[in-house]
């Protein structure tokens, strides 16, 4: 079970939380949230073995690459309405061929799982989090039984305020390509910033 932990941006909360057992973290890299990581350097923070994942949202290609090169990225999310045209395009811009894409796809009903086979092995992984007025960081859940409509191959995520109390119809989630968990504003005690006690007794318990 992949746990990633996202919206990090400070240097010593970033060691805390490194060290709870997770295995992705991500970075918000998009101005406009309330997240925001401005200052590049923070993802050099992140210590070896945890994978970086950097979010982007309708960002120009050449910014996303460079924002990949300059922090090593090892995932990109997207987490707009980037065409499967734009996937292909930054794909090529990449300096590190290694790096992989994660498209972030928007739930709310059954109608919405019809757009994710553009997407089906374009790219690397998905990742399903709940349609909102906002870009994601809701801190709401949607049905997960609607994920039941997904028949693709593409390994994916799931996302949208999943917090502590979760934890049973986690273990009773099941999918063929759920591959694990992405956990944001349930265990914030400001935008940005996590509770690492939260988080060890929330992977501790999964992990039983």
């Amino acid at each position: 079970m992949i746990i990633k932990v996202c919206g990090m941006r400070e240097p010593d909360n970033i060691s805390q939380v490194a060290t709870t057992g997770i295995q992705w973290m991500g970075m918000i890299f998009w101005p406009r949230s309330s997240r925001w990581a401005n200052d590049l350097s923070v993802a050099h923070a992140i210590p070896a073995g945890i994978r970086r994942v950097g979010v982007f949202v309708d960002q120009p290609v050449v910014e996303m690459a460079a924002i990949a090169d300059s922090c090593r990225l090892d995932i990109i999310q997207l987490h707009g309405h980037e065409s499967v045209e734009c996937l292909a395009r930054l794909r090529q811009s990449l300096t590190h061929p290694s790096v992989q894409l994660m498209k972030a796809i928007s739930i709310a009903d059954e109608k919405d799982i019809e757009q994710v086979a553009q997407y089906d092995k374009v790219a690397d992984w998905l990742l399903f989090d709940t349609k909102c007025n906002t870009v994601g960081g809701s801190g709401r859940k949607f049905r997960w039984d609607i994920l039941e409509n997904y028949h693709g191959s593409t390994p994916f995520l799931l996302s949208g305020g999943i917090g502590p109390e979760d934890i049973p119809q986690l273990k009773q989630f099941h999918h063929p390509q759920w591959k694990g968990i992405d956990l944001n504003s349930r265990f914030e005690t400001a935008p940005g910033r996590k509770d690492e006690k939260r988080l060890r007794e929330f992977i501790e318990k999964m992990v039983r």
